[in-house]
């Protein structure tokens, strides 16, 4: 199948290697020309415009265009401009991590017009290009089954990891709750060792507990086998910030469980763990500390040095995945490294930020 692609970053540069090594005939585009001779240069076929792109794709009617961009106005723009561009019959398929019900009214409006949309909800991260994706899709039964051969190349196996979920918005409201699920999870395995890391008198050992945990616990999962695989080569956390980006998912369950009154305590609590990580300082925290010396006369800690961090840029698309290993994270190289903004590659732009933006 013959499909375009918009947006090269880690996701959706691997997802081009993967389909053009199984078969398929993609055309890749992204606004950074680095990133179109990236791919070029790893076998991929690129278009240095967005008409350039369309004109390849073949006869209006039967053309698709799969949309792998941040969330928020950078996506409703590339929608926007492909609506103008396209014509009936033709399928936009959004892969990012929408809000369904905005993909649920950018559906409705290039319906309008004759165009099908598909959100696909993609899982896989920068193990995809190897591993294959979890594709939870939502759109009309005829316009996924068009997508099929796209879908199976992409998938872990042909009949394995994708599916169709519903109608429009139903891929993309599926893999929020499942990023919800990601966080509390994460939160989890990260408190549970940290609380183990302090029982100094036991010595114990993180990477043989991480590893052991891996064979026969019920708590075993990939998410684990990654925190085993850091510990084992010695990965030292001292250097990373204790900075946890959220990229909205997590906020858009806990409206939805508010909006249904389906009670998400974990994934409410855990959500909110990073909302904490954004901070430099908590007013709270600060408020809590006045107060207690203003009742009890307590000693007080002060701020003598603000708190400075780095940034370190995304994983590149043909990298292979041990390049985003904790281990292997390199030096800060500065706040504008990488063929995107800092809120873009940390995954912020779909929403506010708790604190100010850079």
């Amino acid at each position: 199948m013959k499909m375009g692609m918009i947006g090269l970053g880690k996701m959706g540069g691997n997802m081009v290697l993967r389909l053009t090594r199984g078969g398929q005939e993609v055309i890749g585009y992204d606004r950074s020309e680095d990133s179109v001779a990236l791919l070029e240069k790893q076998g991929a076929r690129g278009a240095r415009t967005v008409e350039e792109l369309i004109d390849a794709l073949g006869e209006p009617g039967s053309r698709a265009v799969w949309v792998m961009v941040p969330s928020g106005k950078i996506t409703q723009s590339v929608i926007d401009d492909l609506g103008n561009r396209l014509a009936p019959g033709d399928i936009v398929v959004d892969g990012g991590n929408s809000n369904f019900k905005d993909t649920m009214r950018r559906a409705e409006e290039l319906g309008a017009k004759g165009i099908r949309m598909v959100d696909v909800g993609t899982s896989g991260g920068v193990w995809g290009l190897s591993e294959g994706y979890a594709m939870m899709v939502g759109g009309t039964e005829e316009a996924v089954e068009r997508m099929r051969p796209v879908l199976e190349v992409l998938a872990p196996a042909p009949t394995q990891g994708w599916g169709r979920m519903g109608p429009s918005g139903s891929g993309h409201y599926v893999k929020m709750v499942h990023n919800g699920i990601e966080y509390g999870m994460m939160q989890s395995y990260a408190e549970g060792f940290e609380l183990m890391r302090h029982k100094e008198e036991f010595g114990l050992d993180m990477a043989q507990i991480a590893e052991l945990w891996r064979y026969g616990s019920v708590i075993r999962s990939w998410l684990l086998d990654l925190t085993a695989e850091a510990l084992k080569n010695s990965a030292d956390f001292d250097q990373l910030s204790d900075y946890v980006a959220d990229s909205g998912e997590g906020r858009w369950t806990i409206i939805d469980s508010i909006e249904q009154g389906v009670p998400t305590p974990v994934i409410t609590l855990a959500t909110q763990m990073r909302f904490r990580s954004q901070q430099e300082t908590s007013y709270a925290g600060q408020m809590l500390s006045a107060m207690r010396r203003a009742f009890g006369g307590h000693a007080v800690k002060t701020l003598e040095t603000p708190k400075k961090e780095g940034f370190v840029p995304e994983v590149k698309p043909g990298q292979h995945p041990k390049a985003a290993a904790p281990e292997n994270i390199p030096a800060s190289k500065g706040k504008n490294q990488g063929d995107g903004s800092m809120k873009e590659q940390l995954g912020e732009t779909g929403h506010q930020r708790v604190k100010g933006d850079e």
